[in-house]
């Protein structure tokens, strides 16, 4: 595996008055060997001006946030990080990659969560390049690679939850996003290491149930929120329930059979499981001789 050096150009703005007054003499001495008619000195003068024509060759400009790898005849040598005018050997071949941070936006895929259900989902992934040597060389196409990848991790990982679920202990799509969000960003960035590229965030923006199923998942969505409440409701009502009992017990007030106790739990839960507000009915007598 090929991991990034760093590697240190020199100063374009020193290289560019060193070689322009290095082609300004030796134009001045080819002036003189004309005038001499001296063929070497006209031969040597000119081998040393292709030379330094070449060395022209070698000024390349790094942008802030941005790397250049440099390889010779298919060798990597390193990467320029160090923006600005530099100079490195003219047979270098300078590759410019963007450090800078990026956004992906995955399109809507359509998979079948861990209950089966097809659902439409789709994430957006913040990431950056961190090697640039791993990205030019260990993968045939970094960014690409990022969308392909992003895809299977989010196939993989609607797989493994539930759209929606009413259990509080239970990680759903829809209700715990953060944890979802988080597991996502680590899948992404398990697949993405090896291409050189850090995840910073990957969250889901977009997630709704199939069209076919969608009215269908609704009712059954309306109907498994009615029992989780109708659920609670008892729960609640007859904890209440119990507490009435208990208070009435303890400050001796009125005094219960098993019977009179049955009919006021009766009651108690009619009145609090009600989905409409109870009558009243005002009793004038009594029901017991």
């Amino acid at each position: 595996m090929i991991r990034e050096r760093q590697k240190s150009a020199a100063s374009g703005w020193l290289m560019l008055p060193v070689l322009l007054v290095l082609l300004g003499g030796e134009l001045r001495v080819l002036f003189l060997a004309l005038q001499a008619q001296s063929i070497l000195g006209f031969l040597a003068v000119v081998l040393v001006l292709t030379a330094t024509a070449v060395c022209l060759g070698g000024f390349f400009v790094v942008n802030p946030n941005e790397g250049r790898v440099l390889q010779l005849f298919g060798a990597y040598r390193g990467t320029v990080r160090t923006a600005g005018l530099r100079w490195a050997s003219p047979f270098y071949t300078k590759k410019g990659l963007s450090l800078r941070v990026r956004n992906f936006e995955s399109g809507k895929l359509k998979v079948n969560d861990f209950d089966g259900n097809p659902i439409e989902i789709a994430s957006v992934v913040v990431w950056r390049v961190v090697d640039t040597a791993e990205a030019v060389f260990e993968v045939d196409n970094y960014e690409n690679y990022v969308k392909v990848q992003t895809e299977a991790a989010i196939r993989n990982l609607a797989t493994r939850y539930p759209y929606d679920t009413h259990d509080d202990e239970k990680v759903s799509l829809r209700g715990n996003t953060a944890a979802v969000a988080s597991d996502l960003k680590h899948e992404i960035q398990d697949r993405l290491a090896k291409a050189g590229v850090e995840v910073i965030e990957a969250r889901i923006s977009h997630l709704a149930y199939a069209p076919e199923i969608a009215a269908v998942m609704l009712r059954r969505q309306q109907a498994a929120a009615i029992i989780a409440a109708r659920s609670r409701i008892v729960e609640g009502a007859v904890g209440m329930v119990d507490m009435a009992l208990d208070l009435l017990s303890k400050s001796n007030r009125v005094q219960l059979d098993e019977e009179r106790k049955a009919a006021m739990v009766s009651n108690l839960l009619v009145v609090l499981c009600a989905d409409r507000e109870a009558q009243p009915v005002v009793n004038t007598g009594t029901l017991y001789q």
